[in-house]
């Protein structure tokens, strides 16, 4: 298969999601699809057995959740227009907004599907500002409590979105402690809680049971439906983006240039100043892997090989399924990676390749 590709592995996401059922048998909760961080609907098969639906930050993750998923679906957006709302209920079982003004908005326009509202309890967890929700001015969520009591005859639920990587429990449950003693009286009078995505509870090692338990115990303590959205939770080191080697130099220290990009193609790494993942990245041999686009930037990290890399050979970038394809681009006119799907018997098969004509109909 001809390289750039993202290739997805069932068997590795199959195993993301049997933990992700055994929370939801154990604890109760519900648990949704993030798609702003994967919507890759080639595998959602096999993600809707083991999740409730999915959950959105804009009109057309709504309407693909809908269409290609099922299940649960819930409408978030930061602000929803005037021109997207009656599409935005229609396809929705529920409608959260991000705050009063787009309540008082689009109340109305809602009908009898339930109602809910972002709160930002203004503490969190994140390694970086850009992606912190209780970053100073933040835009995401409601905070006052005198503001929010006067709308809860309008909301049967809400939203508390506050992590971003967080594979500490202990670390999430302080959190949580402290969203119950903010918001204690305001959590009693609803239906459901969302706490969000952010809480990397499929990683190795991370005590499972525990959560499921705090998570049964909050829902008994407030009577309502706990939902959670994993996003890289249900997808982490499912998927590899497969490069080829086409150059090699020397400026200092060896360089192999690779026929991919990580602003066109996985543009988080830029984004959070991250290095890529290559494995098993051991061996005598020194590269900077660097991809093919102008930017000056434009390098997934450096790694060890077991032998000097030659013009051709393939490369393995690891664990690139989260926020790679719902963010990849058409910079510089760089060929965008196929997408292809590793079935649970070991087939590969190719879902979907991007052509020139993609590209130029993507401008006018």
């Amino acid at each position: 298969m001809e390289t750039p590709y993202y290739l997805v592995d069932k068997t590795v996401l199959l195993k993301n999601l049997e933990k992700i059922s055994y929370l939801r048998q154990r604890s109760g909760v519900k648990c949704l699809l993030a798609l702003k961080c994967f919507a890759t609907w080639s595998v959602f098969d096999l993600m809707a057995e083991h999740m409730d639906g999915t959950t959105s930050s804009s009109l057309f993750e709504i309407k693909l959740g809908r269409e290609k998923f099922g299940g649960e679906t819930h409408a978030y957006s930061v602000a929803f227009g005037d021109e997207e709302i009656g599409e935005v209920v229609a396809n929705a079982d529920k409608v959260i907004f991000n705050s009063l003004g787009q309540l008082d908005r689009f109340h109305d326009r809602v009908g009898s599907k339930p109602v809910g509202l972002r709160l930002n309890p203004q503490v969190s967890y994140s390694n970086f500002i850009v992606a912190d929700p209780a970053r100073p001015h933040s835009r995401l969520g409601e905070w006052d409590m005198a503001r929010i009591e006067q709308a809860l005859d309008r909301v049967s639920g809400v939203m508390i979105h506050c992590h971003c990587e967080n594979g500490d429990f202990e670390a999430f449950s302080a959190i949580l402690a402290e969203i119950e003693e903010k918001f204690g009286a305001v959590l009693e009078r609803l239906e459901w809680v969302s706490l969000g995505g952010g809480i990397h509870f499929t990683g190795e090692g991370y005590p499972l049971d525990a959560l499921a338990d705090r998570l049964k115990g909050f829902a008994e303590r407030f009577g309502v439906e706990v939902y959670l959205e994993p996003g890289e939770a249900a997808i982490t080191n499912s998927t590899t983006l497969e490069v080829t080697v086409l150059d090699t130099l020397r400026n200092g220290k060896d360089i192999a240039i690779v026929d991919s990009s990580i602003e066109a193609h996985m543009l988080d790494l830029l984004i959070y100043r991250l290095d890529a993942k290559v494995a098993p990245n051991t061996g005598a041999h020194s590269y900077m892997i660097a991809g093919k686009s102008c930017l000056a930037g434009d390098i997934f990290g450096e790694f060890q090989f077991e032998r000097p890399l030659n013009v051709g050979d393939r490369i393995s970038i690891q664990d690139a399924g989260g926020y790679t394809m719902v963010k990849k681009n058409w910079f510089n006119g760089v060929q965008m990676p196929s997408i292809a799907v590793r079935e649970l018997d070991g087939r590969v098969n190719l879902v979907k390749r991007f052509t020139y004509t993609d590209y130029a109909e993507s401008l006018s």
